[in-house]
């Protein structure tokens, strides 16, 4: 894999995750630094991919709430992820802590596709979206993608070490149940030969 398919992948991935996909944004930030590390792709232009990919998913969802509102939470596919609990909880939320729950959000796995939408259907101006989402972007992108590419040889360890502490680990359980059928055994020949005896 190489050429623009990392890019393209990590940005697409990052999309549809601002869309509701059930995966952390922070796997793919994180793959994202791996490839860079790994030299399929450059780690600089992964940055501004994936915070493209990040800020376009973002922008979308906010572009939904303003536009269709809750009347899109209607729809069977959008209810799942945006329940009216949910996104009646959000609301509380903004009328408590105001603008910085979009900046908290995307440090909160789950809550950014209705925070993002419940900004948009409460009409918060999108500049002032666009300003704190971008800000907490501009943390958590970079950082992810550039402390991965950084330490990647110990990522690779520590993935090596877990791959042979689960060999290890396996190798063990099959040598328990080996030696707990061995003594089932055992004793089922013991009683059955003591059963032979006194019959």
């Amino acid at each position: 894999m190489s050429g623009p398919v990392p890019y393209i992948i990590v940005f697409s991935v990052l999309l549809l995750c601002g869309f509701g996909l059930p995966l952390p944004e922070d796997v793919m930030l994180f793959t994202g630094g791996m490839l860079a590390f790994y030299g399929k792709a450059d780690v600089h232009i992964m940055v501004v991919v994936a915070f493209a990919g990040v800020m376009i998913g973002d922008g979308t969802i906010f572009f939904l709430g303003s536009k269709y509102g809750l009347a899109l939470t209607k729809k069977p596919f959008f209810e799942r992820i945006l329940s009216p609990e949910r996104l009646g909880s959000i609301r509380d939320q903004f009328h408590k802590h105001g603008n910085k729950i979009v900046f908290a959000a995307r440090f909160m796995p789950g809550l950014r596709t209705p925070v993002f939408f419940t900004a948009g259907t409460l009409h918060l101006p999108f500049r002032v979206f666009l300003f704190y989402d971008g800000m907490a972007a501009l943390i958590s992108v970079p950082t992810i993608i550039y402390l991965v590419h950084a330490f990647g040889h110990q990522v690779d360890y520590i993935v090596g070490t877990i791959k042979s502490v689960e060999h290890g680990v396996i190798f063990l359980i099959i040598g328990i149940i080996a030696i707990i059928a061995g003594k089932i055994y055992w004793n089922h020949r013991k009683e059955k030969k003591a059963a032979g005896q006194n019959a």
